[in-house]
C-alpha cells in the first residue's frame, strides 16, 4: 500500500480491496484510508461501489482479496457483522430504524443499552449518567424538547437526527452515514449539516451522498468512486473541477 500512509491518526483504511458479484466487479482493487476525526464524504455514480464498500467495511460482504483496518490493528476481515459492531463501526442506512412507539428520550436510552443482552437489556434500568448522557445527546440532534414525544410523530429530518443519536449513544470509533438528507427540507439538510459538523473530532465520519450542495457544505475531503474504485480524492473545488469526475459523474450539475 504504498500511496496511502496508515502510519499517523488512521481510523479505517482498504489496501487493495476486490469484490465480484456472478462476474460483476463491484470493487476493483479499490483502496482508501480515512483519518481519525475525519468527516470524509464519498461520492460516485450509481454502481460506482459506494454501498459495496460499506458491505465490506461492517463486515456484510467479505471481500475477494485486500485487507480492511479499523485503527493500526483491528482487522475487520477477522470479525462478522455484530463483531464490528461492538469494535466501535456503526452504520445508519437512507431509511431510519427507530422504534416509533417509544419515546424519543426512550428510543436514545435503549440504544445506551448497547450490546447488553436481551434479559439484560429488559432489567435495564437508566443511572443518573445515563440520564445525563441521553440528555446530552438529545440537546446534540436537536430533539431535547421533543424527548417526550413519540418518535413515530417525528418529521423525516427529525428520524434521521434521532437515528443519528442512536449511534452515537453506542459511542463508535467510526458513523457510515448513508444519504443523510434524501427527502429533507432545506430547513433539515442545513440542521443536518450542522449535526455532522459537530461531530468531528470526537467521531470519525463517512457520509455518501448525491446532493453536491450538502456535500460543499460538509466536505473536508471528498473520495470519489468510480467502477469500484477511487477514481479521485481531494477538496470539493478540485474534485468539482476534474476532468474526469465531470465526464463520469457530475456533468452539467458542477
Amino acid at each position: 500500500m504504498a500511496d496511502i500512509d496508515t502510519r499517523h491518526g488512521v481510523m479505517l483504511y482498504l489496501d487493495a480491496v476486490s469484490v465480484s458479484f456472478s462476474g460483476y466487479q463491484a470493487l476493483n482493487e479499490l483502496s482508501l484510508a480515512v483519518d481519525e476525526g475525519e468527516l470524509r464524504c464519498l461520492i460516485g455514480p450509481n454502481g460506482a461501489g459506494k454501498t459495496t464498500l460499506m458491505d465490506v467495511i461492517t463486515g456484510k460482504t467479505r471481500p475477494d482479496s485486500g485487507s480492511v483496518f479499523l485503527g493500526q490493528d483491528i482487522n475487520l476481515l477477522d470479525h462478522d457483522e455484530a463483531a464490528i459492531a461492538r469494535l466501535g463501526v456503526g452504520r445508519k442506512f437512507q431509511k431510519p430504524s427507530v422504534f416509533p412507539h417509544q419515546r424519543v428520550w426512550d428510543n436514545l436510552a435503549l440504544a445506551l443499552v448497547g450490546h447488553r443482552s436481551p434479559w439484560q437489556a429488559l432489567r435495564y434500568k437508566p443511572s443518573t449518567a445515563d440520564e445525563d448522557r441521553v440528555a446530552h445527546l438529545a440537546k446534540l440532534i436537536g430533539l431535547y424538547d421533543l424527548a417526550g414525544q413519540a418518535a413515530g410523530g417525528l418529521s423525516h429530518g427529525q428520524t434521521q437526527w434521532l437515528e443519528i443519536g442512536m449511534l452515537l449513544a453506542q459511542d463508535p470509533k467510526l458513523l457510515l452515514i448513508d444519504e443523510p438528507v434524501a427527502g429533507m427540507t432545506q430547513q433539515e439538510t442545513e440542521r443536518t449539516a450542522e449535526l455532522l459538523q459537530s461531530l468531528v473530532p470526537d467521531q470519525t465520519v463517512v457520509v455518501v451522498e448525491h446532493d453536491m450542495a450538502f456535500v460543499r457544505s460538509i466536505a473536508r475531503r471528498v473520495s470519489v468512486l468510480h467502477e469500484g474504485r477511487v477514481l479521485t480524492e481531494g477538496s470539493i473545488d478540485a474534485v468539482q473541477t476534474d476532468a474526469r469526475v465531470r465526464e463520469v459523474y457530475l456533468g452539467d450539475a458542477c
